[in-house]
């Protein structure tokens, strides 16, 4: 058997599929696209997710690909053992909805046996044990004799993942013999030695599996192979390990030479070789998907990789930066398979560089701070540091937990990760609320005062709206970086823009920046110190880094819309001086695509004559379709010419004067439509006050016009067709509705007070004597408090003289009266005092003068006591 090396099988295993009517894609990026369940992407099948569950249709029903894949769920082990990898890569053939169980299995018998040329013999299938329909295929059309086809359970050979499409696997396992071998009686597929390797993983994707374990045919079932490329090559190329298959090997050699070691001499020293041979494979590629090292995430992962691998150097006594050659190698032994990384090698041996100097620069102080720890624990006989000693390393010396954690674990001790977890808490608690920490300018600290000053932007949108430029800075939320990727939130800064940066009262532009693979939506656009254009997004596909040169293309119809709204602003300012007078000046404006507002010093609200006058004059401009120029010159040329400049503002020598037609002049920097028969039409939708002598009008430009209108007709013919009245007699019908309202309105009352006095007319029987006086204490039901008032004089009439208290529960909630004659009040009676103690039953409160007092309550139940109480008190005080 030839002994083909990674890059061979890689094109071998792509072409063989091509020839099966596969389509060949190039390797997604490690960066998981708008996919939130995954850090990095882990697995060839993963990118593909959205053709497996059909919410993408993919380019073609066969596909093969070979992803670039890191998993870090075994990360401790790596270079612990011959086995374990963050890095691999994974050949895969897959199909929607088209070929499933026959093809899939022969293909993999046919590339294995005759492609590659591995020994039949020497191949056994597994199966899962309840599939008989693949034991068939691999027994009657493959010709396996039943015997070496192994069948396993659930646990084995059926791949699901929680609720979901799911189903059965058949993989193919290759005996490498027994110099691999445990030795054991009865070693056989199965065994966890080394001998028997799974090659080859077929899964037919056959089931849906509704999270309860109930399974259900899927009408589209899938093939989704995986086979890890760097395994091939171990099993073709007869080697103990991936370490020691030809381009990881020459990578792991090339560590041996800079650290002047040799494989396989020393235990401890193979472990550091294996983990930096792996670790810096991962970093090269995540760096070339445009991966950055953070704190967070995915950044983080690689940051952590970096410096483990940067320490393992250090264990082997290498002195210096050594890790950004060593990428070279990696670019190098791949750059068949990935042509990216060959085109990045400059941006990733950067950053390499970068991220080991900024941990070369603390590790040393790092390893003293915790060797002493270390020395405290032996002294006090503990074996866990102190969570806060680990975030202190943390936060001061950029020392992962992990990389903590593995240096006191190779002495025997063990980290309390409870409490470093809390200091991280608590840190992230205090940054979030010192976001707002300003500098000596009393101006909010942002990571855009981290940006060389000498870094600068050209405007260049009047002129175009599409151009190509150069990065020179990006940030993220928090720190300057070299690499923006997708899903990622950042700023982009670039030589020359298209884009308008908030000012001037217009809103900035939107729209798209964008490179070979890769979009990033601009949502806004500022303007820093220095003259500095920051593009404000995220990035919605692929990656950005500094020095790329990229498109911005500006959203024209926004750009259009605005513009509209800026001219007008124009036009506003003109008219309203022409109609008010001279002492108009603007103290402010704000534009965008869907409106406009103009602030301007007046003293009184404007009629709506002068409203109508200013609004009119307005559209008879932009009807006359005057020519909107623009002129750049000094100050004084300007102010000669008559343009109006902003009153307060500090202008440069050189200033841009737009003139509409012999109208307006005035001194703007922003975007305006070329003539203003393009602005359409004008509507003020409002004028207020907004301050001592500034007044604000609100406009609507163009198709925003149209649309007020629209909205206007609509909700007139709705309210014509509740008022059931044409909507030319809808102002008549609403008269007529008014005055039957009024009227019926008084009829209600006039019938209320009826009702009120008939379910009281027999109430003199439960007047309390009181000396010379009486008092009648009366519950009615669902009186209001007029109704009641009126019943109050009503029943003070009756009884002549003495105190009337009434009682309403009105639907749940209860109205309280109590009035008093003349005669009364001489006598004592405080109608004030009486409901204030009586309201407290009724869970109320309320008060009055001695003759009249109300007041209200919201529990009915207590109106009973209520009453009793209030005859007490006014007997009491009569």
């Amino acid at each position: 058997m030839k002994k083909y090396g990674v890059n061979e099988l890689r094109k071998m295993y792509l072409e063989f599929f091509e020839s099966k009517g596969h389509l060949a894609m190039k390797s997604f990026s490690l960066v998981p696209h708008n996919d939130n369940s995954l850090l990095l992407i882990n697995a060839g099948m993963a990118p593909l997710k959205p053709y497996f569950t059909g919410q993408e249709i993919p380019p073609r029903k066969r596909v093969t690909t070979c992803q670039k894949c890191i998993r870090t769920g075994d990360i401790e082990n790596v270079g612990k053992t011959d086995r374990h990898g963050t890095f691999f890569e994974m050949l895969g053939n897959f199909s929607f909805g088209d070929y499933f169980k026959h093809e899939a299995i022969a293909w993999s018998w046919e590339f294995l046996t005759e492609v590659v040329g591995l020994d039949a013999d020497r191949l056994y299938p597994s199966v899962y044990l309840e599939d008989d329909e693949a034991f068939a295929i691999w027994r009657d059309e493959i010709g396996i004799a039943p015997e070496r086809i192994f069948k396993f359970g659930k646990e084995d050979n059926f791949w699901e993942h929680g609720a979901g499409p799911c189903g059965p696997c058949s993989e193919i396992y290759y005996d490498r013999g027994e110099k691999y071998g445990c030795g054991k009686p009865g070693c056989t597929v199965g065994c966890d030695c080394d001998r028997y390797m799974e090659v080859w993983n077929n899964v037919f994707t056959q089931f849906e599996n509704d999270g309860h374990n109930n399974y259900t045919t899927l009408k589209q079932k899938n093939i989704d192979t995986g086979m890890g490329l760097e395994r091939l090559a171990v099993i073709v190329q007869d080697v103990g390990s991936i370490f020691d298959v030809d381009t990881i090997r020459s990578l792991r050699d090339k560590i041996c030479e800079v650290a002047k070691k040799t494989y396989k001499e020393n235990e401890q020293d193979d472990i550091s070789i294996r983990l930096i041979t792996d670790h810096i494979r991962s970093a090269t590629f995540m760096i070339s998907d445009g991966i950055m090292p953070s704190n967070e995430g995915r950044g983080y992962v690689l940051r952590r990789i970096i410096r483990r691998a940067a320490r393992h150097g250090r264990l082997l006594g290498i002195e210096g930066k050594f890790l950004a050659e060593l990428s070279k190698t990696v670019i190098e032994g791949s750059k068949d398979g990935y042509p990216e990384l060959e085109e990045k090698k400059d941006f990733i041996y950067n950053v390499i560089i970068q991220e080991e100097g900024k941990f070369n620069k603390t590790i040393d102080q790092g390893l003293a701070i915790l060797a002493d720890l270390e020395e405290s624990m032996k002294k006090k006989g503990v074996k866990e540091l102190d969570g806060q000693d680990a975030f202190k390393l943390y936060d001061t010396y950029g020392f992962p937990l992990d990389l903590t954690k593995e240096i006191l674990e190779e002495k025997g001790y063990t980290v309390n990760e409870e409490a470093f977890q809390t200091c991280m808490n608590e840190q992230k608690e205090k940054a979030r609320s010192a976001r707002k920490t300003t500098n000596y300018m009393g101006a909010d600290v942002t990571v855009y005062e981290s940006i060389d000053p000498s870094v600068t932007s050209t405007f260049v949108g009047y002129e175009t709206q599409e151009c190509d430029s150069k990065i020179t800075v990006m940030t993220t939320d928090t720190e300057l970086t070299e690499a923006l990727t997708d899903g990622q939130a950042g700023t982009i800064f670039v030589d020359e823009t298209p884009f308008y940066a908030t000012g001037g009262g217009q809103h900035a532009d939107s729209g798209v920046i964008t490179c070979k693979d890769g979009e990033f939506v601009v949502e806004d656009v500022v303007k820093m110190l220095g003259g500095k254009i920051g593009h404000i997004g995220h990035v919605t596909k692929g990656m950005f880094k500094v020095g790329d040169t990229v498109t911005l293309s500006v959203n024209k119809v926004q750009r259009a819309d605005t513009a509209k709204g800026h001219s007008a602003t124009h036009l506003l300012q003109k008219s309203l001086r022409t109609v008010l007078g001279n002492h108009v000046e603007q103290s402010g404006s704000y534009v965008d695509k869907d409106r406009l507002r103009f602030d301007f010093s007046h003293f009184q609200a404007l009629t709506a004559e002068e409203l109508a006058e200013v609004e009119k004059m307005v559209n008879e401009k932009i009807a006359e379709d005057l020519t909107v120029s623009t002129e750049i010159m000094s100050v004084d040329e300007a102010k000669n010419t008559g343009a109006m400049a902003l009153f307060g503002e500090k202008y440069g020598d050189k200033v841009r004067v737009v003139t509409m037609g012999d109208f307006s002049k005035e001194f703007c920097a922003g975007t305006h439509v070329p003539h203003t028969g393009v602005i359409k039409a004008f509507k003020i939708i409002s004028e207020t006050g907004v301050a001592a002598g500034i007044r604000r009008i609100e406009a609507l430009t163009g198709d925003g016009v149209m649309k007020y209108y629209l909205d206007e007709e609509k909700t007139l013919h709705e309210a014509a067709k509740a008022a059931k009245a044409e909507p030319h007699k809808l102002a008549e019908k609403i008269q007529s509705m008014l005055d039957e309202i009024k009227a019926l309105s008084a009829e209600n009352e006039k019938l209320k007070d009826q009702i009120a006095k008939s379910e009281v007319a027999d109430v003199m029987d439960q007047v309390v004597e009181a000396g010379d006086y009486k008092v009648l204490p009366v519950s009615v039901k669902d009186v209001d408090m007029n109704a009641l008032r009126t019943l109050g004089d009503d029943l003070k009439g009756k009884i002549g003289s003495g105190v009337v208290i009434l009682a309403s529960d009105m639907g749940g909630k209860v109205n309280l009266i109590v009035t008093a004659t003349d005669d009364a009040v001489k006598a004592g009676a405080h109608a004030g005092k009486i409901i204030k103690e009586a309201a407290a039953l009724v869970g109320g409160g309320g008060g009055g003068r001695p003759n009249m007092a109300q007041a209200g309550g919201k529990n009915p139940a207590g109106i009973k006591a209520a009453l009793e109480k209030a005859v007490e008190i006014a007997k009491e005080q009569l």
